[in-house]
């Protein structure tokens, strides 16, 4: 029987069935976005773990930023995912932006992370 996937769900699929043919072994830099938050994983997919994460939810970061839900929140979380993938010893990674377009919080984040050293 055939099932109807809605649009994010296909763009999501999509997106990451292209990161896997262009991976080459590096852990990907996932992106969630909601409306009152954001969130970034790096998954190794070849082990199945995550090897780093952040997220405006965190104590340190609710403190300082006024909302969790614009550019500001997602550049303090890149550069928490960078300092953090760095540790663990993750310097090159696949961005993986989901369904969402490469714009706004999606795009601030992934510049931070990027200035924190983190290359993709």
């Amino acid at each position: 029987m055939a099932t109807n996937k809605n649009s994010t769900v296909r763009r999501r699929e999509r997106v990451r069935r292209s990161l896997r043919k262009v991976a080459n072994g590096r852990p990907r830099l996932s992106v969630f976005r909601s409306s009152k938050q954001i969130y970034a994983q790096v998954i190794d997919d070849e082990r199945g773990v995550t090897v780093a994460a952040a997220s405006t939810m965190e104590k340190d970061l609710r403190g300082t930023l006024k909302t969790g839900a614009d550019k500001a929140a997602a550049e303090a979380v890149g550069k928490l995912i960078a300092e953090r993938a760095k540790a663990a010893g993750v310097t090159k990674v696949v961005f993986d932006r989901g369904s969402y377009i490469y714009h706004g919080r999606v795009k601030s984040l992934a510049d931070a992370a990027r200035e924190g050293g983190l290359e993709f």
